[in-house]
């Protein structure tokens, strides 16, 4: 079995910010691409992108976690495990999928200290949505200039 990671970065970020860097160099056939412009263009790329992919383990960042959610909505039996950091699952371009139920493991990182992404606001949605969530509010921004490098990423993307 061929796991396929993926990393789908935030709104205003790119494959060269901290975290994809981060995943370059730790997981070198990790799948880390740059998305720009609105919601469905970016779509219309991670579909391209992952198009004959399998075995998919989702790492989405803030407005990357909303896609990486958004994807996992439609392609379910694709993807193994969602990985969300402060997912931006507040905003409308998720509202077609609130009436979902996702089954597969889903790990939820979100700083207590976050204020661009409501902590309150996305751990109600992420309840509603996914059956097998682990929500973890940890002390930190909402960018995980703290903790992010000290994530158990070994355990995770297995």
């Amino acid at each position: 079995m061929n796991i396929t990671r993926v990393f789908i970065h935030g709104l205003e970020s790119s494959s060269h910010g901290a975290k994809g860097v981060y995943f370059k160099e730790t997981y070198p056939d990790m799948i880390i691409e740059d998305y720009t412009g609105a919601f469905e263009k970016r779509m219309v790329k991670l579909n391209k992108v992952l198009a004959d992919k399998s075995d998919l383990i989702l790492v989405g960042s803030s407005f990357g976690g909303l896609m990486a959610a958004a994807f996992t909505c439609k392609n379910e039996e694709r993807v193994r495990k969602l990985i969300l950091l402060a997912p931006a699952l507040n905003l409308e371009e998720f509202n077609p999928y609130l009436d979902r139920t996702i089954q597969i493991p889903v790990i939820v990182f979100h700083g207590k200290n976050d204020d661009v992404v409501p902590v309150d606001a996305v751990q109600n949605i992420a309840k509603a949505v996914f059956r097998n969530l682990s929500y973890n509010i940890i002390d930190d921004d909402h960018s995980f200039h703290k903790e992010f490098e000290s994530l158990n990423w070994n355990m995770m993307l297995t």
